[in-house]
């Protein structure tokens, strides 16, 4: 994380997935994180588009992207790719980016919609934003939000 990086003013969370990108944003205080909306995949302008519309609308002053790191803490394709779409916003949207871990945040937003009763298909239409939130309401908690990914859950 930069040290530019807010500390007060709504962050906007992005769980990067290839098909659908689960989107979240905190509260001007930074203490609450919210699911948004889910976004399809599809070329790179309309995205684009998509997410300053929602970084204008809601004054967002940082962007959070989820890294999907290995369970040893070590970054493979998909946090690579994560990487290259984080940046790719913060260009966009001319905001800081930083990178948090998402370890766990699909299970944990599976289970939550598990409990509400949900069938699959349900579950599906809602968990990437869920998963947003999980890990954007992670980042907020964080005793130190400049922490590596990997020394997250102790590595």
């Amino acid at each position: 994380m930069t040290a530019e990086f807010p500390t007060s003013g709504a962050l906007l969370g992005i769980d990067y997935g290839s098909k659908r990108v689960g989107i979240a944003i905190s509260t001007p205080d930074q203490s609450i994180a919210s699911a948004l909306e889910i976004m399809q995949r599809s070329q790179p302008a309309p995205e684009a588009r998509t997410i300053c519309k929602i970084c204008n609308e809601y004054r967002i002053k940082g962007l959070v992207v989820g890294l999907p790191v290995h369970m040893s803490g070590d970054e493979g394709e998909k946090a690579k790719l994560a990487r290259e779409y984080g940046d790719w916003l913060g260009e966009e949207t001319s905001l800081p980016v930083t990178y948090w871990d998402e370890r766990f945040t699909s299970s944990i937003a599976d289970n939550h919609l598990r409990e509400f009763g949900l069938s699959q298909a349900k579950r599906k239409q809602h968990l990437d934003k869920l998963a947003a939130q999980s890990m954007l309401q992670s980042f907020l908690d964080a005793p130190d939000r400049s922490a590596p990914p990997s020394a997250l859950h102790g590595r």
